[in-house]
This record gives structure tokens, sequence and C-alpha cells, in this order.
């Protein structure tokens, strides 16, 4: 989930976010007068406009896996891989974070917690273990797994209420579950390592956990807790690795890649730039102009650029069961999507009801609402 960065989201104007991408109720507050979304003023222009940032950060999105994968066959292990990634993600967004943060930052008190919890179930634990499972697995395989994320909420939300999911969410995670079995090829037409399979699905839940905790109503910036929790992530990643729990090994010199070999700076940079900065400030634009509910069908696309990186760079070119697999599993989270609703009794105490904002934040009761296209969409971050 690649590893763009999720992040949990204050109240808002419009509709809350389940652990699903869809609406998750009322508003929770007043609307700031001249607020406007720009997609109300100039629908049709930025409903295009939108569709192709959204496109492109989905593009962005999926280089992580294809890009980090020449790294892993040069002698990388997956966690020199992702401390570089997190520390150069980390660099990246503490300007933005200090500039979203001025006259707020009693909101990161506030949430310190939260931002802790972001940092290491939804940042640092997602991206090492989608990391360690692309060193065993094609790249395609272990992000489909992961798309399961959402699912994995839904099973647990019917445990734990009692009340079965809409029908057309039980459609959809039928049909995205079929869809795993033709990916994982149970043919046998391709062997799969069986850890690198324990460890996508490890994954998978880091995912589910992103989702969770982008239901929570949170007062802190979007795009601060984003710069805070990558923070929060490099700092426990490279934490594991000096104490010996995560092998960090960086090799010099060329890697694989495109037929022949580039300098090793080249993927370095392009899994700390474009899938962490630039993929998530795409889609914070991508949501303003076309809604959240719409970006996060759009960020989909994500499999099919990933599985179009990974053949074009990797020569992975899925079988054709995998292909039809694939397709059932992004249909069946789409149907997921399009028909989950979560009520406030589904989530945590404090996802129903958001803690007031701090008037040492600058912010009184009545102005506390951060629009919902502010958001950014619900998409796997790895």
């Amino acid at each position: 989930m690649s590893s763009a960065l999720p992040t949990p989201t204050g109240p808002s104007a419009g509709p809350a976010t389940g652990p699903t991408g869809a609406a998750a109720g009322p508003a929770t507050g007043p609307v700031i007068p001249g607020a406007t979304p720009s997609a109300a003023l100039h629908p049709g222009r930025d409903r295009a406009v939108g569709l192709a940032i959204g496109l492109a950060a989905a593009a962005a999105f999926a280089t992580s896996g294809p890009f980090v994968k020449p790294l892993l066959q040069a002698g990388w292990t997956p966690g020199g891989a992702i401390v570089v990634r997190l520390l150069i993600g980390a660099a990246l967004l503490s300007v933005p974070t200090a500039l979203a943060l001025r006259g707020r930052f009693a909101s990161v008190r506030a949430n310190w917690r939260w931002i802790l919890v972001f940092g290491l179930t939804g940042v640092a634990a997602p991206s090492t273990l989608y990391f360690l499972a692309v060193e065993r697995l094609p790249v395609a395989v272990a992000l489909l797994i992961e798309y399961t994320g959402p699912l994995l909420l839904i099973a647990w939300s019917w445990l734990r209420t009692r009340r079965m999911p809409a029908p057309g969410v039980l459609v959809g995670a039928s049909l995205a579950m079929l869809g795993l079995v033709g990916v994982l090829d149970v043919t046998g037409a391709v062997a799969l390592d069986p850890v690198g399979l324990v460890f996508a699905v490890c994954s998978a839940l880091g995912n589910a956990a992103y989702f969770a905790l982008s239901a929570r109503p949170l007062t802190i910036p979007p795009l601060a807790m984003a710069g805070l929790g990558m923070w929060v992530g490099a700092v426990a990643v490279v934490l594991l690795g000096l104490v010996g729990l995560l092998p960090v090994a960086m090799v010099a010199g060329d890697v694989p890649m495109l037929g022949g070999e580039v300098p090793v700076w080249v993927p370095l940079l392009v899994i700390g730039v474009l899938p962490t900065a630039v993929a998530y400030g795409l889609s914070v634009i991508s949501v303003r102009k076309l809604g959240e509910r719409v970006a996060s069908f759009v960020a989909l696309a994500e499999v099919l650029f990933a599985v179009v990186l990974a053949w074009l760079l990797l020569r992975e070119a899925p079988t054709l069961v995998q292909w039809l697999g694939g397709a059932a599993v992004v249909a069946g989270v789409a149907l997921v999507r399009r028909f989950a609703e979560v009520s406030p009794d589904d989530l945590p105490p404090a996802a129903a009801h958001a803690e007031p904002v701090d008037e040492a934040a600058g912010r009184t009761p009545a102005a506390r609402v951060t629009a919902s296209a502010d958001r950014p969409s619900p998409a796997p971050r790895r």
C-alpha cells in the first residue's frame, strides 16, 4: 500500500469517512462561510482536472514496489530500503508540516497518542511489511493482498456489532475473496513464497489499521498528521534496526533496472519522493476537486499502474488467472467502498465524538471544521 501516507482526519463539514472510504454519517459541525469547495464553483473543469491529478497520484503511489524490488535484488534488505524511504519522506514533509501547524501546535499535544499510533501502525508497520512481502512475491500479488485490508474491518465490525453488513458489501467482499483465490493462483501455475504471503497478509492488517485510524475524527491538520506520523515511523524503523530486530543492509553501486543498471540513488530517490510527498500532495488536491468517494475509486487505479510498472521494470507478468483475480479484487473492494457505511457505534468511543479543539490552538468551537475535500483519499499507503 507502495507507501503513501494515510492521515486520520479532523471533523468534517462533509460526510465522515468510514474504514472503507464510504460516507459514515451526517456532518459533525457547521460549514465555515466562504469554505466552498472548488468543485462547486467549476464542476466540469475541476472534475476533469481532479481526475487527471487523482490518476497521477495513483501512479505515484504505485511506484513504491516496482522501484524497491531492484534494491532488494541488489542486496539491500527491506529494512535498509524502508529506513531510507521514511527518512527522505519525513524530511520532505517537515516544512509543509510546520506550515500546517502554525498557530495550532496545541493540537499536537492533544493528539500525541494518535500520532504515535498512526506512525507505528499506519506508517512503519505496513510499509515495512509490504517491502518484506515484495522481497518474496511479485509486486502485483503483494499489493492486491494488501488491498483486502478494508475487508478485514468489515469482518471485525460484523463480529463486534453482530450486525450483518449491507448486501452490496457482502457481494463486494465475496467477489474480492474469490478474486484473491485467482491472484494466489491455486492452480499451481505460479509458485508463491509462503513467508511472503504471511508478510502480505500482515501488511493488509496494517492497511486495515490505516482505514480505522482514518475513521477517527482528530483535531490536527491532515498534512501535519502525515508529516509527524512519518517521523514517528522513521524513528521506529531506525530503532528496530539499531537493536537488531530489523536487519538493515545497504549496498553501494548500481542496481539492475530497465534491462540494464542504474545508480542506486535513482530508485532510492523515487521511493523517497514519489510515493510520499508527491503522491500525498496530489491526492489532497484530487480529493478537493473530486470529493472523497470519487477520489477513493480513482485511487484503485494504483493496482493497474503497479502491475504495468512491474511488467515494464521487472518483467513480472501476471498469468491470465491472476489478471482475472486481480480485476475481481479491485471490483470487490470498489463495491465495499460504495456500499459500506460505518455508524459511530461501530467505532471506538473517541471516534464517535471528536474532542474539542484547544483554544490555544487558535480555533474556536465554531471554526473547528476541516472541509472533507481537504482530506486525502483512503488509498493504501505503503
